[in-house]
């Protein structure tokens, strides 16, 4: 007579120890990279755009206290006006000011980019729902 082998059950409790060591690393790697995100409460608008995902243009934030930030790194405004400087014309630059930033940190990055002739900015605003 011929004897059948018993099938053995597959132990999946190694692989359940693995995803959660996984699962692990994706939830503490992403609270690393949320931190690193500028927070900026744009103004809400019913006419704003979505701006094109191909496009990369440069950014200039403000935040609510006023903080200058160019391409994600904070910078003085000595700092932004060289940057500007450097920038050819018609490359796009985005403006992301908080809305709780005063009134004169807006005025005075678009007078520094008026200065140097560089008219091709957007401004970024949240979409309101009419």
């Amino acid at each position: 007579m011929i004897e059948i082998p018993k099938k053995e059950p597959l132990n999946i409790v190694p692989f359940i120890d693995i995803m959660l060591v996984l699962l692990a690393m994706v939830l503490s790697i992403s609270t690393f990279i949320a931190k690193g995100e500028i927070k900026i409460n744009l103004p809400a608008s019913q006419t704003s755009e979505q701006v094109s995902p191909d496009s990369n243009p440069r950014m200039v934030q403000v935040d609510g206290k006023g903080v200058i930030y160019w391409d994600g790194k904070e910078v003085d405004l000595q700092q932004l006006e060289e940057a500007v400087k450097n920038i050819p014309r018609e490359e796009s630059v985005v403006l992301r000011i908080d809305k709780e930033s005063r009134f004169e940190h807006f005025i005075t990055v678009i007078d520094l980019f008026k200065k140097h002739q560089h008219e091709n900015f957007r401004i970024a605003t949240e979409h309101k729902k009419p």
